[in-house]
C-alpha cells in the first residue's frame, strides 16, 4: 500500500486551512503557492474534500476555502479516505464485495494484514489536524 499524492497533498492543504482557522478563507491559489502545488491539482482535491463535507467554499472577491469544522474535529483518516477511498492493505482484509480469495479459509496471513490495516486506521483516525499543528 502506498499513499498517493492525493492523500499526502490533501493533508498538507488541510493543514494550511487549519493554520488559517478563524481568520478567513484561503484561495486555492494561495494554498498551491504555499505548498508549491499546481492550482488545477488543488482544485481536484478540494472538490473531493468539499463533497466529503470537510471544507466549505466562500464566494466573492475575498472568497476561498475554510474548514467545515474545528481542526480538532477533523481527522487525518477522514481526509485520506475522502481523497483515496478506503484504507486497504490487502483486498481480503475489508471483505470487499465481489472479491473472493481462494486461500481465504486457511490463509495464515489474513490476520496479519488485518492487524496492520487496523493499526494504520487507528493512528490516522485518532490524529486530528490540530494534533498535526501542535506536534
Amino acid at each position: 500500500m502506498r499513499l498517493s499524492t492525493k492523500g499526502r497533498y490533501g493533508v498538507l492543504a488541510m493543514v494550511e486551512l487549519a493554520l488559517q482557522y478563524g481568520k478567513g478563507p484561503l484561495s486555492i491559489k494561495e494554498i498551491a503557492e504555499r505548498q508549491n502545488f499546481s492550482d488545477s491539482y488543488m482544485e481536484q482535491l478540494f472538490s473531493a474534500l468539499k463533497m466529503a463535507g470537510l471544507v466549505k467554499s466562500l464566494r466573492g472577491a475575498h472568497g476561498g476555502y475554510v474548514l467545515a469544522r474545528d481542526p480538532n474535529d477533523i481527522t487525518v483518516g477522514e481526509i485520506i479516505r475522502a481523497l483515496e477511498g478506503p484504507i486497504e492493505l490487502a483486498d481480503c482484509v475489508n471483505g470487499e464485495e465481489g472479491f473472493t480469495c481462494i486461500k481465504s479459509p486457511e490463509c495464515v496471513t489474513k490476520s496479519l494484514w488485518k492487524d496492520i490495516n487496523d493499526s494504520i486506521s487507528n493512528i490516522i483516525d485518532n490524529r486530528s489536524l490540530q494534533d498535526l499543528l501542535t506536534k
